[in-house]
């Protein structure tokens, strides 16, 4: 298949070779991208919020081949008004900007498939260290590790499955506070504050029944171990 790659970041760049060894795969590049990119059976787009991101997105809708798929990497921050367990058929009525991506690109691409990532952990991303937050809210965490990220979208080329809404997130949640002091102890840096406490679980048991899916890394206490 060929396959575009919207984003080739932290996450696309591994996905890219990743999938090269399977398919054609280009990445898109606002410096120079010939104009058969946009010829691509697939488009995978995983771009931050920033820098226009509806506006970029209604571009690229625009110059797509009509008849392609899409898959956008959406984020589980949609469910950010929710203090429970949430799934894909949760009723999200505070919009954010990703909420308002999903659904222009419901209606700008029919064979859409949006996987709402948890918190995107694994190699040097480790959770608790940085640089410029020392004070927490604890809660279970929804986590998911890049390789498992980058398998399930393969999985789900495989199966020709190009439409649906899924949760990515790993299937244990520990809570946020045990995950960074192991972390801390690990990694040898200083462990931040927590305040307060958030109840809400992404749930992702439709991926795992959907595509018979085992994760790699299950636990986020164990993501870097």
């Amino acid at each position: 298949m060929k396959i575009g790659i919207i984003g080739c970041g932290w996450l696309g760049r591994p996905l890219a070779k990743h999938l090269s060894s399977v398919h054609k795969v280009s990445c898109f590049s606002r410096q120079e991208t010939p104009e058969t990119f946009w010829d691509n059976e697939l488009f995978i787009i995983a771009i931050s919020t920033r820098d226009n991101y509806l506006e970029s997105l209604n571009n690229f809708c625009l110059r797509m081949n009509p008849r392609a798929s899409v898959i956008l990497c959406s984020s589980t921050s949609v469910y950010k008004e929710f203090d429970e367990e949430v799934d894909e058929n949760a009723e999200i009525t505070q919009y954010s900007l990703q909420k308002e991506a999903e659904d222009l690109l419901h209606q700008k691409r029919e064979k859409l498939l949006v996987l709402r990532l948890g918190g995107l952990m694994g190699k040097d991303r480790i959770a608790g260290r940085w640089k410029s937050v020392s004070t927490f809210t604890d809660s279970p965490v929804n986590y998911i590790h890049q390789d498992d990220v980058i398998n399930i979208i393969s999985k789900f080329i495989d199966k020709k499955i190009t439409k649906g809404i899924f949760n990515l997130v790993a299937p244990e949640h520990p809570l946020r506070s045990e995950v960074h002091k192991k972390n801390s102890e690990d990694f040898g840096f200083k462990l931040g504050n927590f305040e307060g406490f958030s109840h809400r679980i992404v749930n992702g048991n439709k991926i795992i029944q959907t595509l018979g899916y085992e994760f790699i890394h299950p636990d986020p206490i164990e993501f870097w171990s």
